[in-house]
């Protein structure tokens, strides 16, 4: 029999985190970047690990440790090297000559996770992009094993000539991916118009927090969910009930990850602007996790990146039913810095209704239920409400029009500045 399958990568995952990083932490870190090989389709044989000082300039870890690996390679066979933190292109090029095999670090590794998950063409444009952007300063590396002709001026060898053209190749598509996901960006923003009257909500947080899960249980329509990091890069909106004829847009967006390529942040960012565009962000924290206040912190972090640090903010603490009752207690117990929270569960009858009532009380807010008398001659204003706001009934009177509608504050002031009369606010 042909055997058809690709052999599977065997690797070593090599950690070089400060001295003064905990233990345990140092071990979680590990963990996750096991996980990440897992997703990619890779095997780990072995971890590694050297507590720095700083990292090294020529191989990030220290020349003793360098040989250390390279003959932990050859003892186990592994055909791969996954750093857990990013590495120069200098660094990864004498690393990889030194130890005599292929080096992936972290950054890299997530790239490729993207690039396999990607979906839609915008994912895969996004993806592309990232890996281009990571890729041309470490062409060098690439081109490491072709001879070169040495000689006086003119005399370039053809590694080097290669190169150039790789180079130019890479400029050329980076700045045509750009136009293509600069147009997607503009229709993002054409079709966000045409849903004005409807409140947003979006679905933020660290990858495998359960996000999808929620949007699922929450809609109760067909979501893709899997128990794996970046199960779902390409963002999914469903409608939701939340009671009394009353529907909310919610988003499930990509997930985050700690030391996340910033090349990667950028080329989401067309995605993550529903995150931006949001009238409230529902921020998914594993509470089962060892360490989800490091992955809170991480979620807020690249959110402030892109600007969307201030954007009103509930903490669902989800898998509660993974907790004890004492530990469930205290993080009820716990003050947010004023954040409002949730605790909820999506295998646990009921425990998703949180969610639902508190959708619910933010369109109140956001939007409250009025009713306004226009001028039937001010056909203008009645069009404006269709667009800006979700119209719930509508009588005409002779020469009034009574409109019972769901609509923004910010709507209802211009309104009110420009003579409609507003019954239920204010």
């Amino acid at each position: 029999m042909i055997e058809l399958a690709a052999p599977r990568e065997k690797a070593i995952l090599v950690g070089a985190p400060p001295k003064s990083q905990a233990a345990n932490v140092t071990e979680e870190h590990l963990e996750e970047l096991g996980r990440l090989a897992d997703t990619a389709g890779v095997d780990v044989l072995d971890t590694f690990v050297q507590r720095l000082d700083s990292p090294h300039p020529r191989l990030y870890i220290g020349e003793g440790k360098a040989e250390e690996l390279r003959q932990q390679v050859a003892d186990e066979g592994a055909t791969l090297i996954i750093m857990d933190d990013e590495l120069s292109p200098r660094q990864g090029r004498n690393l990889e000559k030194l130890v005599g095999t292929r080096i992936m670090d972290r950054a890299e590794l997530i790239l490729d996770i993207f690039a396999t998950r990607a979906r839609t063409s915008e994912a895969r444009a996004q993806v592309e992009l990232a890996q281009l952007q990571y890729l041309r300063p470490r062409l060098t590396r690439m081109w490491a094993h072709l001879s070169r002709v040495r000689g006086g001026v003119g005399m370039r060898g053809p590694g080097e000539t290669q190169l150039e053209t790789d180079r130019r190749l890479i400029d050329h598509r980076i700045a045509k991916l750009k136009d293509d996901l600069e147009r997607v960006a503009r229709t993002r923003a054409t079709q966000r118009k045409g849903r004005t009257g409807q409140m947003r909500a979006a679905l933020v947080g660290y990858t495998n927090a359960g996000k999808s899960s929620i949007l699922r249980a929450l809609s109760g329509t067909e979501v893709f969910v899997e128990d794996r990091l970046f199960a779902t890069l390409d963002p999914t909106t469903r409608t939701i009930e939340v009671g009394e004829g009353a529907e909310v847009l919610l988003t499930d967006t990509v997930g985050f990850i700690r030391k996340l390529p910033h090349h990667l942040v950028a080329s989401f960012r067309a995605t993550l602007e529903e995150a931006g565009e949001a009238d409230v962000l529902l921020h998914v924290i594993d509470a089962s996790h060892p360490q989800w206040e490091e992955q809170k912190e991480v979620v807020e972090e690249v959110l402030g990146g892109l600007g969307f640090g201030d954007r009103p903010t509930v903490l669902v603490f989800n898998k509660i039913d993974r907790l004890s009752h004492d530990e469930e207690q205290a993080l009820r117990e716990r003050s947010y810095g004023g954040t409002p929270a949730l605790f909820v569960s999506t295998v646990e009858e009921g425990r998703l209704e949180p969610a639902r009532e508190l959708l619910h009380a933010e369109l109140r807010k956001i939007r409250p239920d009025v009713r306004l008398t226009i001028s039937s001659s001010q056909g203008a204003l009645v069009a404006e409400i269709y667009r800006e706001g979700e119209v719930l009934e509508r009588e005409d009177h002779g020469t009034e029009v009574h409109i019972r509608a769901r609509l923004s504050t910010a709507a209802l002031g211009r309104l009110r500045g420009r003579g409609v009369k507003i019954y239920g606010w204010g």
